[in-house]
């Protein structure tokens, strides 16, 4: 097929089943556009068709560029999911492998906020890349932490690749550029963050990912169906245990119940991601970061820390985070404390 009829399509916005749908039934992009062009498909107006180079503005316009299914560039293990998208818009640079999914309610706790900061530390330590929705709540929390942790982190959205949403996310939006990951979506530049856009998204989060883990979820949400596309394509799936009449837990609770792993802490995590990605990627630790004279009781800042050991940016933050999961650091704000014995 053309790729700019493919391209043409995709400017379409049509819900991705019924892209799926229109294709299979015509049989090529181009014979789609035909049709609408001639009024033949319901509830799509034949001057939603744009031209080649107004889509290929759009794009650039966006700061995106344009993967095709069967491209090079197209990641392997979502081209081989049961639906994948034919047309990704990305922002960024996406991962060279499998990464890790992380999502959760937008209403969570302070427990799940909690834990998504540490395993989002956690992913990054290791050297996996942490991909998510962006949305708020469990999504952007641990998408927060990875970024500042200095790992990578990839983002599935609802929308065009040129939309923040939430608008709260932007600087974070900014951080996981900047951290050499990468914004994408199946949808054109422009498209609204409706809300129909959001389940089919979650395929593609399940889809480049190794593993998903849900870590607060209610009875209904997103989070689960990301679940259940991973289920669907062979992901392991892990899910956090929580109180039973939290309703935040109920979700995970559910999943493992039916068969999903559970992980307690970071550390428990990595270990459970490991038997699915292999040993963390992690560089070696610098000895004199665990020697008792390396902090005060109080603490040392950040920087001191890292001009000790010669390190800055991201080899240090992703030190400090694997420090932290092995128990040898903690951090409190600006300080590194020391979290061996005599040292609490």
């Amino acid at each position: 097929m053309s790729r700019d009829d493919r391209l043409r399509l995709a400017f379409v916005g049509l819900h991705p089943a019924r892209h799926r749908d229109l294709v299979a039934r015509h049989r090529t992009a181009g014979a789609v556009l035909e049709a609408i062009r001639a009024g033949g498909v319901d509830g799509v107006p034949p001057a939603i068709v744009r031209a080649p180079s107004e889509c290929l503005a759009a794009v650039e316009e966006a700061g995106a560029e344009t993967v095709f299914l069967g491209d090079g560039g197209y990641p392997a293990w979502l081209a081989g999911i049961g639906d994948p998208p034919d047309v990704l818009f990305v922002r960024g640079r996406l991962p060279d492998r499998m990464g890790v999914g992380v999502v959760g309610t937008r209403r969570c706790t302070g427990y799940g906020r909690a834990l998504a900061t540490g395993y989002g530390r956690a992913i990054a330590a290791a050297g996996w890349a942490l991909v998510s929705g962006l949305a708020r709540g469990i999504d952007a929390t641990a998408q927060r932490a990875a970024v500042e942790a200095g790992g990578s982190s990839v983002a599935v959205l609802g929308c065009g690749v040129d939309i923040v949403y939430p608008r709260e996310n932007a600087d974070l939006t900014t951080a996981i550029l900047d951290g050499g990951g990468a914004v994408i979506s199946e949808y054109p530049p422009g498209a609204h963050p409706l809300g129909w856009r959001f389940p089919p998204r979650n395929r593609i989060i399940s889809g480049l990912s190794a593993a998903v883990v849900v870590v607060e979820s209610a009875v209904r949400g997103g989070a689960l169906v990301t679940a259940a596309r991973a289920a669907e394509q062979g992901r392991a799936v892990f899910a956090v245990p929580g109180d039973v009449g939290r309703p935040a837990s109920v979700g995970c609770n559910l999943l493992i119940r039916d068969g999903a792993g559970p992980v307690l802490d970071p550390a428990d995590l990595v270990e459970a991601l490991s038997l699915v990605l292999g040993p963390p990627a992690a560089a070696p630790v610098t000895a004199t970061a665990e020697q008792p004279e390396m902090f005060a009781q109080t603490g040392v800042p950040v920087d001191e820390f890292g001009a000790a050991l010669g390190l800055h940016g991201s080899e240090l933050l992703a030190l400090l985070g694997r420090l932290e999961l092995e128990g040898k650091v903690r951090r409190e704000g600006d300080l590194v404390m020391p979290a061996f014995e005599g040292g609490r």
